[in-house]
């Protein structure tokens, strides 16, 4: 897979920097974005096939103004600025930018003067978004201007033969209707992409069933991404697997590394299906990276994805969010519009209920601590404490059993720990005060429910001196 040349955004200090490159890929063409302050050598070295101006609050004549290596313009790449990038390229290349006292904000009429390049799909009139103060006054030398307002006489511009283009006005915003035709014209027209940069199919997702899972959890993987992504899932059924693996084996650090170690292996054993598989993405998370450990943190635990992975392992690993928090994961999945049932869904660790298993993990274990876990989630959700406890489980203390007595006879069975905390971003957590009679409700069911259960008690430590979970 050849690494595709990028429309590099510079970043003049607009809100819309980061809008102008989702854009951009949202045109399927792939975008990044940088700094003003680059020197001309080092937007040549990343090989881009465009560069584009962003806006920018302050004026292009003010001392200290957002600026770019004058170089930037002889590199032949074309290039688009857009508001402040406008009249940041008129005045680098001798035209003149003035505060005309005109000044236009939210919807303008836009008069077509010429289509041009950029405009070619505009109507003689179209409405655009405008947010400014100063003006172009005057164009350099070579441009033609292509559109006009009432209050200005430079509304957009370009030099074709150069490859330069500027428009006054915001096209990458929804309130300018004919903005993504206008990108477009830049990207396909002008820089001669082809809109080849997506996921598409060279995404295969792969959901690896480990037996280690909640109740009903394999059901809910396939019917989201069948109802809401719409993508297709290869669906691994490796519990036999994982348990064969785990037999035997109590101490937790182990118990992740050889849980990390076999999920890349299903991994490996898929992408071999695939021939060009070259990349793992992951969603690691900050916590788990600090916990895992550095050469300056202590090591808490080895969360599977980090310091459980193999060292001979061929994937490329992609984690998208590693340096986010868990309620910074939420507002992302919020603003791209995932469902709040999988946006607010509480934390479940990587290696799932075999580290809810203090002891061996064996698939009778799995059963108790799945079904004493389906009463916790399911008391909670009735009492409507979802959203403020950060976690609510169970963890099986299957080395432990205590005398117990039901139906007048002795019992000998495991007790479990209630385990329920709040928390913002799980690096520091306190324990959830649940009301006595949603307590009273848990215990009574895990206890009369779960076959091999007689005892619950309730985990009242903070974060830290305990970490969330047990293992």
């Amino acid at each position: 897979m050849s690494t595709p040349r990028p429309v590099l955004v510079v970043d003049l200090g607009a809100q819309y920097a980061q809008l102008i490159a989702r854009r951009v890929r949202e045109c399927h063409v792939y975008s990044e974005i940088v700094p003003h302050d680059l020197p001309a050598s080092e937007l040549a070295a990343r090989r881009p096939a465009g560069i584009i101006l962003s806006g920018g609050p302050a004026s292009v004549y003010e001392e200290g103004a957002p600026s770019v290596d004058p170089r930037l313009f002889e590199l032949g790449v074309p290039v688009l600025g857009i508001c402040y990038g406008h009249q940041l390229m008129a005045r680098a290349l001798g035209g003149e930018v003035a505060a005309t006292g005109q000044r236009e904000y939210g919807g303008t009429r836009l008069r077509v003067l010429e289509r041009g390049t950029l405009l070619a799909d505009l109507e003689p009139e179209e409405t655009v978004w405008m947010s400014h103060g100063d003006a172009v006054t005057a164009p350099p030398q070579g441009f033609r201007v292509t559109a006009r307002t009432e209050a200005i006489p430079i509304a957009a511009m370009e030099d074709r033969e150069r490859g330069l283009y500027a428009v006054q006005f915001h096209p990458e915003v929804a309130h300018t209707p004919k903005g993504t035709a206008i990108m477009k014209r830049f990207l396909y027209d002008a820089c001669g992409l082809i809109p080849d940069w997506t996921v598409g199919d060279r995404l295969t997702c792969v959901f690896v069933d480990t037996g280690l899972l909640r109740e009903g959890e394999p059901e809910q993987v396939e019917e989201t991404f069948g109802r809401h992504f719409r993508v297709p899932l290869v669906h691994v059924k490796a519990a036999d697997r994982f348990l064969e693996r785990l037999a035997g084996v109590t101490d937790p650090e182990e118990k992740r590394r050889r849980i990390g170690e076999e999920f890349i292996r299903v991994f490996e054993e898929v992408a071999r299906e695939h021939a060009d598989a070259r990349f793992l993405v992951q969603g690691t998370l900050y916590p788990d990276v600090i916990e895992s450990g550095s050469r300056t943190a202590a090591r808490i635990k080895s969360h599977h994805n980090v310091g459980g992975l193999p060292a001979d392992m061929r994937f490329e690993l992609v984690e998208p969010l590693r340096d986010l928090f868990k309620d910074e994961v939420r507002a992302v999945g919020a603003a791209l519009g995932l469902p709040e049932e999988i946006v607010q869904r509480q934390p479940f660790p990587g290696p799932g209920l075999a580290v809810r298993i203090v002891g061996e993990v064996t698939a009778e274990n799995l059963a108790m601590v799945r079904a004493a876990d389906h009463i916790v989630r399911e008391e909670i959700r009735r009492a409507g404490l979802e959203r403020e406890t950060w976690q609510a489980f169970c963890v099986l203390l299957a080395e432990v059993r205590s005398v117990g007595v039901m139906g007048d006879g002795r019992t000998y069975q495991h007790p479990v720990v209630l385990r329920a905390v709040t928390s913002e971003d799980a690096m520091t957590a306190d324990w959830a005060r649940l009301p006595h009679e949603v307590l009273d409700r848990i215990a009574g069911r895990i206890v009369r429910e779960v076959p091999g259960i007689n005892r619950v008690v309730y985990d009242v430590t903070s974060k830290p001196p305990g970490t969330i979970e047990w293992e």
